[in-house]
């Protein structure tokens, strides 16, 4: 009986842990940038007689970069548009500089998927408008043209964030239970 008393003490105690660990502090979707994707909206700019329109997947930081792929669409001249894969240098201390308020200009690179397309080097300017996000304003040459895009840009959670949310989430329903 002194066993079974011990043991249900104990469960209830690590029940307990759970409980309060669960309510005390949910998982916060404000986790370090460096773990969270980033987003950054499309951008149109005037091109003689039309338009030119970035496209930016959701970029995921390894190592310092935030890699993803782009597509320019530039109407009504078909034969520019342009798909390939991105990569903007972001060091842990400007991302630390940037989800802290201050303006960071940052580097990377464009490199179309076309076969023979040459790599770009791009420029970037963030400007924070808050902790989450800002404008940006990307800038690279193609051709003798150098294309200025200006897009709104935000931190998003990733996959392995939102994995642990719900895994948060059904430990506190099973520990409900």
């Amino acid at each position: 009986m002194i066993i079974n008393m011990k043991r249900i003490t104990v469960l209830i105690a690590l029940l307990a842990a759970g409980w309060s660990a669960a309510h005390a502090a949910p998982l916060s979707t404000n986790t370090a940038a460096a773990e969270r994707v980033l987003l950054i909206d499309p951008s149109t700019m005037p091109v003689a007689a039309g338009s030119a329109t970035l496209t930016i997947g959701a970029l995921r930081r390894a190592d310092g970069v935030y890699t993803g792929d782009y597509q320019v669409k530039v109407f009504p001249y078909f034969l520019k548009n342009e798909k390939g894969r991105l990569e903007i240098l972001v060091s842990d201390e400007s991302l630390s500089r940037v989800t802290g308020g201050q303006v960071v200009t940052i580097t990377g690179t464009a490199t179309p998927s076309r076969k023979n397309g040459k790599c770009r080097i791009i420029g970037a300017t963030a400007t924070p408008t808050g902790s989450q996000g800002g404008r940006l304003k990307l800038w690279f040459t193609a051709g003798n043209r150098k294309m200025i895009f200006e897009p709104a840009y935000h931190f998003g959670e990733n996959e392995t964030n939102r994995a642990r949310a719900q895994m948060m989430e059904t430990n506190l329903v099973t520990t409900r239970l």
